[in-house]
């Protein structure tokens, strides 16, 4: 599961978000709607202001694992390589034991998205995997193809995306609706 999201991983011109070690220990990109990118842009610039205070306070820089770590010791420090959610509070990292500050953490960014749910009115359970299945349910039914919602999902074989052609509306199971259905009726 993705620990978190850098600056890195984001590019609002193309409206991607880089997906590291997601479902399945994969990496992936995926698209960013242009409705969140003013927002996601002040998150940006929020998380520069913790990125600053930070660097003035003389923490450490974000904990980079391994081989990658020990050779950009100095990307940590880097705003690129900074958390997109921050963590509100600094903490002793076990791994190196010194205060830096770590991302938002997973049990906040689920409690987030549940109190968002009943904020809409959602009445459903809703968790991060549902929000997986609804992208990629809407996506087939706007028409997109299922390779490439297979490869959005970062899925090795399509006999698993086609799973989705069971549940969205407006499909049978063969993707198509009949003639019929866009007949005027008088």
């Amino acid at each position: 599961m993705t620990e978190g999201f850098t600056w890195k991983d984001v590019d609002l011109e193309r409206r991607t978000l880089t997906v590291h070690q997601g479902k399945g220990d994969k990496d992936r990109c995926t698209v960013l709607p242009k409705s969140l990118v003013e927002a996601l842009a002040a998150q940006v610039e929020r998380a520069r202001e913790v990125w600053r205070a930070d660097r003035e306070e003389g923490l450490a820089g974000v904990h980079i694992p391994g081989a990658l770590g020990r050779s950009m010791q100095r990307a940590a420090e880097t705003f690129d390589w900074f958390w997109l959610f921050p963590a509100r509070q600094t903490s002793i990292d076990p791994h190196g034991q010194v205060r830096r500050r770590h991302h938002i953490h997973a049990q906040a960014y689920g409690e987030a998205v549940k109190r968002a749910a009943r904020n809409a009115g959602i009445e459903k359970w809703v968790t991060s995997h549902a929000l997986r299945h609804s992208f990629a349910t809407h996506l087939l039914e706007d028409g997109t193809d299922l390779r490439t919602i297979q490869e959005l999902l970062g899925h090795e074989d399509i006999t698993t995306t086609e799973i989705y052609l069971h549940v969205a509306v407006g499909t049978n199971g063969l993707g198509v609706t009949s003639p019929l259905d866009g007949l005027l009726v008088a």
